[in-house]
């Protein structure tokens, strides 16, 4: 080598690193860098990690981790993934690894995150249906909600999962058992007619406060209702309770219940036809009867203004309902005493009731 050689390349070793910093200067002058690495830690990643923990939750890999660690094949088997899709679903797990729910070691997965270990509790399947709830619904109002409206389109029941749906509502369970506490009898026979039954949980609850309950619980959607009449079988309220796909608004009964539920459904109905619908309740009640009507109301977080957008942009419903607006439909449809309570205070979940003071006929 010579000596102008020796120079140059002696040179190029000493600049090298010296350009590397130039060129990190130079990528970390970009004004839009910083803003790109703040929106990825605060609203991209959570936003990767919301969808993951909400497609493990409800594929039971979280469940399955919580008991064991698990290698591959083992997941992938319970899974029922083919052989040539292994390589996607270690792809998928290796997603969970980086995202820092998952860790693997000695050949195996399991759980990191506390999140991820909560929500592979049973006792947590509410919490972790409501983040399915949020990426598979609430995120699509927001993300196509303009297009929706250019194209004409709405969003109709079938875009929605009720089993999802009917776990995800059991986040307010405690206030809807609370108001359900303070309406109902103990003492005596009560008919309960449940509209909108969902997993058929609170149901349950009414009978456990009164044994010599029966009810009729009802649900638009026929996989819903199958699933609540299943677990009231497995209760061994079968005897109890009557289970079936049904509409208030089409229901052929006889006026005979002393008591009439509606929880967080209100908003499944149009808002021109909610007075009707309540109407139609209140000719169901015996006299003396009672509607109880559990809901969220407009005004409250972000994640109830998500679901009024939802609703919003649905095709057989509308937004939740104001507080006002709700006494008021309630006095329309006949009903007298009419009472709003404030369940929780500083939250938008209302119970509203109203005794059938007038003959079943009216």
């Amino acid at each position: 080598m010579d000596l102008l050689n020796l120079v140059t390349t002696a040179r190029n070793r000493v600049q090298e690193p010296v350009t590397g910093l130039v060129q990190i200067l130079k990528i970390l002058g970009n004004p839009r860098l910083p803003v790109l690495l703040a929106l990825s830690k605060g609203l991209i990643e959570p936003t990767y990690r919301l969808a993951f923990l909400a497609s493990a939750s409800n594929t039971g890999v979280l469940r399955l981790l919580a008991s064991r660690p698990c290698d591959l094949e083992t997941l992938a088997e319970r899974l029922a993934v083919g052989p040539d899709e292994k390589h996607r679903l270690s792809a998928w797990l290796d997603m969970g690894v980086k995202l820092g729910d998952l860790a693997t070691g000695e050949g195996c997965y399991q759980l990191s995150s506390l999140p991820a270990k909560f929500l592979a509790q049973p006792q947590n399947d509410a919490v972790a249906a409501a983040l399915e709830e949020v990426i598979r619904f609430h995120v699509p109002a927001l993300l196509h909600g303009p297009q929706m409206l250019r194209e004409g389109r709405r969003f109709s029941l079938d875009d929605q999962d009720g089993a999802v749906i009917a776990r995800s509502t059991r986040v307010v369970e405690s206030f809807v058992e609370a108001a359900v506490d303070q309406n109902l009898e103990r003492s005596l026979p009560v008919r309960l007619l449940e509209v909108g039954c969902g997993s058929g949980t609170y149901v349950r609850h009414a009978a456990r406060l009164n044994p010599r309950l029966t009810a009729l619980a009802i649900d638009m959607q026929k996989s819903v209702a199958d699933q609540a009449a299943a677990n009231m079988s497995e209760w061994g309220l079968a005897d109890q309770v009557e289970t079936r796909q049904g509409d208030l608004r089409e229901l052929d009964v006889e006026p005979q219940f002393d008591l009439i539920t509606m929880h967080n459904n209100i908003y499944y109905f149009p808002p021109d036809e909610r007075v009707e619908t309540l109407r139609r309740a209140r000719r169901l009640l015996a006299p003396g009867g009672k509607l109880l009507l559990t809901t969220s109301c407009q005004g409250g977080n972000a994640g109830l203004e998500a679901l009024n957008l939802w609703f919003h942009f649905s095709d057989f419903g509308g937004p939740l309902p104001r507080e006002d607006e709700l006494t008021a439909q309630f006095e329309e449809a006949g009903f007298t005493d009419v009472a709003v309570t404030q369940v929780l205070p500083g939250e938008q979940f209302r119970a509203c009731t109203g005794t059938n003071a007038q003959l079943a006929l009216n």
